[in-house]
């Protein structure tokens, strides 16, 4: 069953040169979707087009529930057969044409191969070697009982649906393929998804599957050896044959692939164009050689994959240069000729249906029950034990190759390869909500270094983490030792770095403290040193190599660019930074941050954002924006109905993850604007820092007067800070524009709070932070703690229980108040007075603001919009949603300067 190579032949000889008279095309009143043997591929661009959108339009929906995109092809596939579109009169007749399907499956098996080839770049044989005895014996169980099970179903199986001239032998190794296999490239997309790799259950599963992978294509390829043979003999010289081509290519080819990769530089530097081409000459080779021998192609292919080096991400590098192609166009094309022989009309009978329950059945109990036995039998909890049997119980695509495998084959019927079809989407589509149920994820096991610890449920977890971590602040003020830092991007680096380098507290200088402050109190002097996490993010896509990512990620960690320059400015600046990575879907990305923060007990979440331009009059001038949006996967039709282009850009897309973090954050949140990347912005040199921060009140803004206040124990560090009033004006939208912000200036006076109603803001689609409803009594309860925290810091009490450390950070700040009838107009041109004359002091300015999203003081919307209009802004409403009106006001002014603009966090008052 040489089909591979027997394609190519017969398309040659059917394949002749196109006649002069056919170029007219369309013009000269031709059907494109006529056939022609001499020029099949007008027809075969309008199948391969039915095929994707067929494939992405369910995969939408599908994957809203988290099922792998393996269903939604197959499914795509059967829709597009005799079960449901086949009915449709002249369908398959014009679209899918019985002469065209050769040429439809040459290209798919081309594809199938590359496939394979990719799978073998996922197989890694130091996942097994780390957990030998283990995944040995669940994969060993996992595979023995559904063989078993599945050859014992082959005989009634046999006798009822399969033709006598098949050999019963061969249709029972068939079957007993098909229950004994696993999908390995499913599974290692469903562990990722689940977020189960750094479980123990999660390496066992992987473990087993890499072992349960190979072992299933051994089988296949030893199957169709047999069926090939036309007699024993035969299928032992074909048996020989493929065994000595493997040790050949495992041995000297392995090794010579290593030397060439070496020579061209591929390990340091990525696969060379050299490299590539080699690589895909000795999959093809490889590929041609086992089906002339009587073996499928795809071992072939599959074996090549596994003999690629895996030094210095090679494996990954290539893969991220095939998959795209490959799940695109090729795959769909696949399941889709799989669909075309897939006619669930045939299961038209009460016994059919039985037979299709009890494959189902059987080969669910096989995997389940084997796996699950084995893995109590080994230690596991049954907890555990039947997570493992459910996640091995997955079959996905790999089951269907084998499946279409023997129906080329002569060896399985139309009907009961249609009921084996349906078993392995019912399978595959149980696998996750399965494992959801029975592995929750406060039920889970962590791997340490040490072994297994359990994991924090969120019910044990308190907001603040003392008893485990130590209070919140330390001795000696409100400072906060305890920072989560995210690394996204490469472009966000230097402004985190910048922030980082702002929140590294100075040593004590214990001469500086009086003895008489020091007998008092000498628990002052042991302040706590601030420690880093470095959390570095990485989106889980639908590609392959962000698959295989996760399953290296304990690698990954010490090689990945960004952790190794944060790693660097750490020793540098002598600041302890620890490091993690987390490896997710888009979608999971914020509660990742929040989780990961509250599990280390962050003190606060220090986030980068490069937000749209502020005022861009240049239409050809370039933006700078956080390039994160990439890989997002967009609902297609928002380029139609979606918001203005404004509202499409890449900070536009990132900004809901930064207001995701918000949202879901049990910890302080500080996100750091860098607005001064923009080409031809100037930047102060020298590294002194001066703070504006205008204080209106909240809790937000209580959190950043705290802030200020640690950020101003660093010597080079000064403060301007406002406790900004608004006038009673009859109504915020008469407001006198002709006014001189900042005239109005009275340091004695106290200023009386308006009772404005709560700023809420919540968009359908996007995330944003909405708190309770506000009453009298919380509104009051923060405006008195908004003077207390002002009294503490603008007038401190002038005693020696002050420490020096806090007494130092006060002298380098600045407090006034501020009365004005338009706050924000005020507040921007304070700050750009306050730009110009630190530009010639040689000193930046730095903006910090609170993001002031529950019981803000003033309501800014009606001045914040005049402010957007006279500035003409880009992305105001992006602006606004994500940091509040107030940090809004200085963006789209276009100050370009840094900014950190805090959150406090979302819990409930006291």
């Amino acid at each position: 069953m040489p089909e591979f190579s027997n394609g190519v032949i017969r398309l040659f000889k059917h394949y002749s040169k196109r006649a002069v008279e056919g170029e007219g095309g369309l013009l000269t009143g031709i059907d494109p979707s006529a056939f022609d043997v001499s020029d099949p591929l007008r027809l075969w661009i309008i199948q391969v087009g039915v095929i994707i959108m067929m494939a992405q339009l369910l995969s939408l929906g599908l994957r809203k529930i988290k099922q792998p995109r393996v269903i939604a092809e197959v499914l795509g596939g059967i829709l597009l057969g005799p079960t449901a579109f086949g009915r449709i009169p002249g369908f398959t007749e014009h679209i899918f044409p019985p002469q065209s399907l050769p040429y439809l499956s040459l290209v798919a098996n081309i594809g199938l191969s590359l496939f394979l080839f990719l799978v073998g770049l996922e197989i890694d044989a130091s996942i097994i070697k780390r957990n030998a005895r283990l995944s040995t014996i669940v994969s060993l169980a996992g595979m023995a009982l559904p063989f078993g099970l599945g050859s014992a179903l082959s005989i009634p199986l046999y006798h009822h649906f399969i033709d006598p001239s098949v050999v019963y032998t061969h249709f029972m190794l068939f079957t007993g393929v098909a229950y004994s296999i696993t999908a390995f490239p499913v599974l290692c997309r469903i562990l990722t998804e689940l977020k189960l790799l750094d479980t123990t259950v999660g390496i066992i599963v992987l473990s087993a599957g890499v072992g349960n992978d190979v072992v299933g294509w051994t089988l296949l390829a030893l199957s169709v050896a047999l069926v090939n043979a036309g007699s024993g003999l035969t299928a032992l010289w074909i048996l020989l044959t493929c065994v000595a081509f493997t040790l050949f290519l495992l041995f000297p080819v392995k090794r010579v692939m290593l030397w060439l990769a070496r020579l061209t530089g591929s390990v340091e530097n990525g696969p060379t164009v050299f490299f590539m081409t080699a690589t895909m000459l000795l999959v093809f080779a490889c590929a041609f050689f086992t089906d002339i021998i009587g073996v499928n192609a795809i071992f072939g292919a599959f074996l090549a994959g596994i003999i690629v080096p895996r030094e210095g991400g090679l494996a990954i590098s290539l893969t991220e240069k095939l998959e795209d192609m490959v799940s695109i166009i090729f795959l769909p094309l696949y399941f889709t000729l799989s669909g075309l022989n897939t006619n669930l009309g045939l299961l038209d009978n009460g016994i059919t249906w039985a037979f299709t329950i009890a494959i189902m059945t059987l080969a669910f109990v096989g995997k389940f029950g084997g796996c699950t036995l084995a893995a109590r039998f080994s230690g596991f909890g049954w907890r555990e034990a039947s997570t493992i049997g459910s996640l091995m119980s997955c079959k996905g695509l790999v089951e269907l190759i084998v499946l279409n495998v023997g129906l080329s084959a002569g060896i399985l019927s139309q009907r009961v390869f249609s009921m084996f079809v349906l078993e392995a989407l019912t399978l595959t589509f149980m696998t996750t909500p399965l494992v959801t149920w029975l592995y929750p994820p406060e039920r889970r096991l962590l791997v340490t270094a040490g072994g297994t610890i359990p994991q924090k449920s969120p019910d044990s977890e308190s907001g603040a983490t003392d008893s485990e971590f130590g209070d919140g602040k330390s001795n000696e003020g409100p400072w906060r030792h305890r920072f989560t830092v995210v690394l996204d991007k490469l472009e966000h680096m230097p402004g985190i770095m910048a922030l980082t380098q702002l929140i590294h507290l100075p040593t004590p200088d214990s001469t500086s403290v009086s003895s008489t402050e020091s007998s008092q109190s000498p628990s002052r002097l042991k302040r706590q040193e601030v420690a880093v996490d470095a959390l570095r993010l990485i989106e889980l896509s639908d590609r392959t190599s962000a698959v295989m990512k996760s399953s290296v990620a304990d690698t990954l960690i010490h090689t990945d660019p960004l952790l190794g320059i944060f790693r660097m400015f750490g020793e540098l600046n002598d600041l302890p930074i620890s490091t993690s990575l987390s490896i997710v879907p888009y979608d999971d990305l914020a509660y990742s941050v929040a989780d990961h923060a509250k599990r280390h007990g962050s003190q606060l979440v220090l986030l980068p954002w490069l937000p749209p331009s502020a005022a861009s009059t240049d239409a050809n001038e370039v933006i700078p924006v956080t390039p994160r949006a990439s890989n997002v996967n967009h609902n297609p039709f928002e380029a139609f109905f979606g918001p203005r282009s404004g509202d499409k850009s890449a900070s536009a897309i990132h900004s809901q993850f930064v207001r995701g973090v918000f949202l879901q954050a049990k910890t302080d949140v500080a996100l750091f604007i860098d607005a001064g990347h923009a080409p031809g912005d100037f930047r102060a040199s020298g590294s002194t820092q001066h703070i504006f921060f205008p204080f209106f009140g909240g809790p937000d803004d209580r959190l950043t007067l705290e802030f200020v206040v640690q950020l101003c124990a660093n010597p080079k560090i000064t403060a301007t800070v406002l406790r900004v009033t608004k006038k009673d004006v009859e109504s915020p939208i008469e407001k006198p524009l002709g006014a001189h912000p900042g005239d109005d200036k009275d340091d004695s006076a106290i200023p009386n709070v308006r009772d404005h109603g709560l700023t809420v803001t919540s968009t359908i689609g996007f995330p944003d932070t909405v708190y309770g409803q506000a009453t009298t009594q919380t509104r009051l309860q923060s405006e008195t703690a908004d003077s207390v925290s002002w009294a503490r810091f603008a007038t401190p009490a002038d005693t020696n229980d002050t420490p020096s450390t806090l007494r130092a950070a006060l002298s380098r700040i600045e407090f006034a108040d501020l009365h004005t009838p338009v706050p924000l107009h005020a507040i921007v041109q304070r700050a750009s007075s306050l730009r110009e004359s630190m530009t010639e002091k040689r000193t930046r300015l730095l903006i910090v603001a609170g993001r002031s999203r529950r019981l803000a003081v003033e309501n800014h919307h009606h001045e914040l919009k005049e402010l957007i209009e006279e500035h003409r802004s880009v992305g105001n409403e992006v602006v606004k949603k994500t940091i509040g009106d107030v940090a809004a006001a200085f963006v789209v002014s276009g100050n370009g300067t840094g900014m950190v603009v805090l959150q406090a966090a979302n819990l409930p008052m006291d």
